[in-house]
């Protein structure tokens, strides 16, 4: 890629600059191959990003009419990929929670059967009236 200042203009040469179909079209294969972004082309050849974006709308792979393209930030990319991972690794955490869960009721329903003592009960409360013991006066 060539540098910016091999393309140093003043204001009335760039007026009068003309890119080629043939240059527009390369670069906007590179911008959506990922190669460069709109920002670099722009500051290498002294280019204003909204010509840049005119010539993804006209060169561009989705150019067809009624297709509008959307430009994203990769660092918005970025973000949704890292959310995506972190809602993976959080719906893991809770699956292992939910198993430990199942696996401490069992080992207490087992308790309970092996030992005849109620370990669910909170000290201070009344027996509930399906566990099979009646109070007689």
């Amino acid at each position: 890629m060539a540098t910016k200042h091999k393309f140093t203009l003043n204001q009335e040469e760039r007026r009068r600059r003309v890119f080629s179909d043939d240059f527009k079209k390369k670069k906007v294969r590179e911008i959506e191959r990922k190669q460069v972004t709109i920002a670099e082309i722009s500051r290498e050849y002294d280019v204003r990003p909204w010509a840049i974006r005119l010539w993804l709308y006209k060169f561009g792979s989705n150019s067809k009419k009624g297709v509008k393209l959307i430009v994203e930030e990769e660092s918005d990319t970025r973000k949704i990929k890292e959310l995506q991972s972190k809602i993976a690794e959080l719906e893991r955490l809770l699956g292992q929670k939910e198993v430990q869960l199942i696996f401490q009721d069992k080992l207490i329903s087992i308790a309970e059967q092996t030992y005849g003592i109620d370990i669910k009960k909170n000290s201070g409360t009344k027996p509930s009236s399906g566990s099979g013991k009646t109070e007689r006066s």
